[in-house]
């Protein structure tokens, strides 16, 4: 990986640099560089341009008390196999591993003012039960909830039509106990809102088909459920995914592709461009502007792909799309911040409450909205950390304050220390913490609001009418890695397309 050298001066006393490349990407994190590998596979040369000082984006890594661990992802789902392809042509494979199947836990309340804890049913998708009366069911929402949710096999399907909201089809097949005790927490947890406002079509893709087929919710959730039984629903990397950013990078280096680090694009504009590769015949092209420091790098090619988060990303297609304007306006992401612990616990390493705990947004005493006990639910982790234990906390729901904000570093210890303690149900004092980590992930959540498939739709036909011009990334293909992977693959292969043909054009 090689970052751009100091520019040298204009006259004007800021440093500026040119540069001319086949394909500039704009963002390096996961999708960025997926694409911009893709491109440089059929030798294109390719500059990727990040804003912040390491590439990754939501996929990084946290150096505590001589451990290397995740700081974002730390797993992908397997469906579609995109995932564990790609890490098998970086030469990954062999470090694929599969969490621990013990589970987890949901802490909701009691019914003295305090919590309460059980273990979250496993047959079911995003909380919803493929067995309504199941026991694991009927241990958080009682026999009430548990027959209400079962008169979801009795009642006519097709009374319902498509759904489009996640929470209002479980809240009217299902009750208002199926919703508030194990979707909500749920939802929350993965996307940071509320399943009243989730496109039912992005969260859970194909289940509005499957609920037709079975003639009920739980039937359709049942039969998605069997369809996934072939593999692990996630997986991870022996010592983290964040290794994929690293094998990333250094197949992007062994390609000649330049990763340009402290890159804040300010502008992306079309031109009339003179082909590095092809030599001086004009082409359509893009000039990406960008601030380095106090430098300003200028990279003009042939190509363009913008792959940072939906607000970067808007602002830069808003300059260089016609007709941009008649795009949606895009709902705003929800901020997500991880606490990452390392106690001398040993009361811990028995994981009382499974691989991790989610949080109903009114259990009373506790901030997190989740945890997860690291050195339970990974081998590795375990490995790595001995006698500690790892476990993580996740802060910030849509639509409420972060109770993070405005604390200091000591406070925030003592807050995470506290949740853990109540959501693990092992006792913890502040006095056990070896290491902390707090790490503030913006715009960090992909978008899964209603209309979103509208939204996505209206985007794709106005880059349609841009050849030349693709976006990508979690804001356009959903949530997670099993989504971001196969979408910035595509992106690079339409460019790819557009080379390879103007290639055979100047060679007729």
């Amino acid at each position: 990986m090689s970052d751009v050298r100091t520019p040298s001066a204009d006259g004007t006393g800021v440093g500026r640099e040119e540069r001319t490349a086949d394909v500039v990407v704009v963002g390096g994190g996961v999708a960025g560089l997926v694409a911009a590998l893709e491109c440089a596979r059929i030798g294109l040369v390719v500059t990727v341009l990040e804003r912040e000082s390491a590439p990754g984006g939501c996929v990084g890594r946290i150096e505590l008390d001589g451990l290397t661990l995740d700081s974002g992802a730390e797993s992908f789902a397997t469906r579609g196999g995109s995932v564990a392809e790609l890490l098998g042509e970086l030469g990954l494979a062999d470090d694929i591993v599969a969490p621990n199947a013990s589970g987890a836990w949901l802490v909701l309340p009691d019914d003295r003012g305090g919590v309460r804890a059980a273990p979250l049913p496993k047959t079911g998708m995003l909380g919803i039960p493929a067995n309504p009366l199941g026991d694991d069911v009927r241990e958080i929402i009682g026999w009430r909830g548990a027959i209400r949710a079962y008169l979801d096999r009795v009642r006519p399907i097709l009374k319902i039509g498509r759904a489009h909201s996640l929470g209002a089809l479980v809240r009217q097949r299902m009750g208002r106990l199926v919703l508030d005790r194990l979707v909500t927490p749920i939802s929350s947890g993965i996307y940071s809102s509320d399943p009243m406002d989730l496109d039912l079509d992005v969260v859970a893709p194909g289940l509005n088909e499957a609920m037709s087929r079975n003639g009920s919710l739980s039937g359709g959730v049942g039969e998605l459920v069997e369809t996934r039984r072939a593999g692990s629903a996630v997986q991870g990397l022996r010592g983290g995914m964040h290794r994929l950013v690293d094998a990333l990078l250094a197949e992007l280096d062994r390609f000649g592709v330049t990763v340009v680090t402290g890159a804040d694009v300010t502008g992306l504009e079309s031109l009339a461009y003179a082909s590095a590769t092809t030599g001086p015949d004009e082409s359509p092209g893009w000039r990406a502007t960008a601030a380095v420091g106090e430098s300003a790098l200028v990279v003009d090619a042939a190509y363009a792909i913008v792959a940072t988060p939906a607000r970067s990303s808007r602002a830069l297609l808003a300059t260089a799309v016609d007709g941009w304007a008649d795009v949606a306006e895009w709902p705003d992401s929800t901020a997500v911040e991880i606490v990452t612990l390392v106690l001398d616990a040993p009361a811990l390493a028995d994981a009382p409450r499974g691989t991790g705990v989610l949080v109903a947004a009114d259990a009373p005493g506790v901030a997190a909205k989740a945890l997860t006990h690291s050195s339970a639910k990974w081998a590795w982790v375990a490995e790595a950390a001995g006698s500690r234990q790892v476990v993580r906390l996740s802060y910030g729901r849509a639509g409420a304050a972060n109770p993070l904000d405005g604390l200091g570093e000591r406070a925030v210890e003592e807050l995470a220390v506290a949740d853990a303690a109540l959501l693990t149900g092992v006792p913890l004092a502040p006095a056990m913490l070896v290491a902390s980590g707090r790490t503030v992930w913006r715009d960090a959540v992909s978008h899964a609001a209603l209309g979103q498939r509208d939204r996505v739709r209206a985007v794709e036909e106005a880059l349609a009418a841009v050849p030349g011009l693709e976006a990508t990334g979690s804001w356009l293909s959903g949530t997670g890695l099993a989504s971001v992977v196969p979408h910035a693959r595509a992106a690079a292969e339409r460019v790819r397309h557009l080379a390879v043909a103007a290639r055979a054009g100047e060679g007729a």
